[in-house]
């Protein structure tokens, strides 16, 4: 543990981390300021010094891993020509079901201060399934212009139907329910084919 008095590095990501790993092994339940500080190895009051409390955690966590996603959906228009086009596609929408994210977000849905959070960073311009979208549809769009996608498919239809259909199986997917990747790699492959 930290000492007192003694700066925590990266304390917003340990602290993420830590809570990524709480719901993954045990479900959004579990998840308390207690057992987020404990799980970091850090003081217990570490985490209301950086944040409001823990619908505010719960809310900046949600925000922040949307960001990286909608990160590298951006970063997907470098990846055009190269590789295969449902590999690079899979690369940014598996990411969704990476470290919890099924269960992050029903602990989102359940925590309605922090569900309000993270509607008004969204509303406030934060990066979220739209920006993953928008990526998603001008990537599709750049492959196209490649002919590496068929000159039929529609690029915003095809981002559409990843991202809704990534969106859908984040917010019924539980902890221990089967793993959503392999159905999600199947409609990429379907939409886009290699």
């Amino acid at each position: 543990m930290s000492p007192r008095g003694v700066a925590t590095p990266d304390v917003r990501e340990r602290l993420f981390a830590a809570a990524e790993r709480i719901v993954e092994r045990e479900g959004p339940g579990a998840l308390t300021s207690r057992a987020v500080t404990t799980e970091a190895d850090c003081a217990k009051g570490l985490l209301h010094a950086h944040f409001a409390g823990l619908d505010d955690f719960v809310g900046q966590l949600c925000l922040d891993r949307f960001a990286r996603t909608a990160a590298r959906a951006r970063a997907l228009s470098e990846s055009a020509g190269k590789g295969t086009v449902s590999g690079n596609l899979n690369a940014v929408v598996v990411a969704f079901f990476d470290r919890g994210g099924p269960a992050l977000s029903g602990l989102a849905l359940t925590r309605p201060a922090a569900a309000q959070r993270f509607r008004e960073a969204l509303e406030a311009g934060a990066p979220g399934f739209a920006a993953i979208q928008e990526a998603v549809a001008d990537y599709v769009e750049a492959e196209r212009t490649l002919g590496r996608v068929a000159a039929t498919a529609d690029p915003h239809t095809v981002a559409l139907a990843v991202v809704g259909t990534a969106h859908h199986l984040l917010m019924t997917t539980w902890p221990g329910a089967p793993d959503p990747r392999p159905a999600m790699r199947r409609l990429v492959a379907a939409l886009v084919g290699d």
